[in-house]
């Protein structure tokens, strides 16, 4: 810092505020200091700035099974509204969720100074894990459920799976069959219910839903199963890689969509628009559920906003495309 000051004629002080971006310095000396930081290739010590501020300007994440759509874009959500905010990300992919995993990873990132963590638990066993932990850091939990003490900011998977249902219902089919995620997430218990609790209102009986576990594969398996019943005329699929099997099984057994079966996915992947037929499906907003994240983590961080016990709900759309028709 003392070369940059020297290179550009100003004080040390006036270095250090140039950094920092303080408001008390006229835009010439400001743009002096800048030339000489480039020329010189000067790079601010963020640890000795963090052992003077407190504050290291980082955020952790925890997060799981960053292969599927979903909890991959909550990250990117995550590190785009933290960059945003001026802080920088660091990362934790656990591939085991018990308590001693979730533990260990808040150690970690607690040993690294982070200024508070969000933890991306779409799984009930993560979310409860979560619950009984002693944190000692400000932490805010994405989707979570009921996270005990810790903040949640969520997508309504129930209004979504709702949207899904009735969107069919309303074009007249007798009912909706499901082909649900794997039990153990609150997303996909999140979407039965939606899917059950519009049935119900409609005076519908809800048919047994199929297991699925977020693949095409097992899409395609329901899909088949789906495709040799008759009375089949709606399915809302749980997401749009199952619901891409789905429409693959339905093809090979000339099942025509919209045609014969109306489908409805979740989650509007960038692909699903050029699926065959386009995929009708309710899109998830996680530029908002990063935003919102980072705000409610913010808020711990400034001590404008005690910890935990906040919930931030983010509402889910229908994007109607070809692949539902009315009946």
């Amino acid at each position: 810092m003392a070369d940059v000051a020297k290179e550009a004629g100003v004080s040390h002080q006036t270095v250090s505020r140039v950094l920092n971006e303080h408001p008390n310095v006229r835009s010439e000396t400001r743009a002096k200091v800048l030339v000489a930081i480039d020329k010189l290739g000067y790079r601010r010590n963020l640890v000795a700035r963090a052992l003077v501020t407190r504050h290291s300007r980082t955020l952790g994440v925890v997060s799981f099974d960053t292969t599927l759509y979903g909890p991959a874009s909550t990250v990117y959500g995550i590190e785009q509204a933290a960059r945003a905010a001026g802080y920088f990300i660091s990362i934790v992919s656990l591939r085991s969720i018990d308590r001693s995993g979730v533990r260990d990873a808040l150690d970690y990132l607690a040993d690294q100074g982070v200024d508070g963590i969000v933890v991306v638990a779409p799984q009930r066993s993560a979310a409860q894990a979560l619950a009984d932990l002693p944190l000692g850091v400000p932490t805010v939990a994405v989707e979570g459920g009921e996270a005990g003490e810790v903040s949640v900011v969520c997508v309504d998977q129930v209004e979504g799976g709702r949207l899904a249902t009735e969107h069919l219902l309303s074009l007249g089919h007798e009912t909706v069959w499901h082909v649900r995620g794997p039990s153990d997430w609150l997303e996909a218990e999140g979407r039965v219910a939606g899917w059950r609790a519009a049935l119900a209102r409609a005076g519908r009986e809800a048919p047994q839903p199929l297991a699925g576990d977020w693949s095409p594969r097992s899409g395609y398996e329901a899909g088949r199963s789906l495709a040799s019943m008759t009375d089949v005329t709606a399915v809302f699929v749980a997401n749009d890689q199952m619901a891409l099997g789905v429409l693959r099984a339905f093809t090979e057994r000339g099942v025509k969509v919209p045609g014969r079966v109306s489908v409805v996915g979740f989650d509007d992947i960038p692909e699903s628009e050029f699926f065959s037929p386009p995929l009708t499906t309710i899109r998830q907003d996680f530029g908002a559920v990063g935003r919102h994240s980072i705000e409610v983590l913010l808020r711990q961080i400034e001590g404008r906003e005690p910890h935990g016990r906040e919930r931030l709900v983010v509402p889910p759309s229908l994007v109607d495309r070809a692949s539902t028709a009315r009946i």
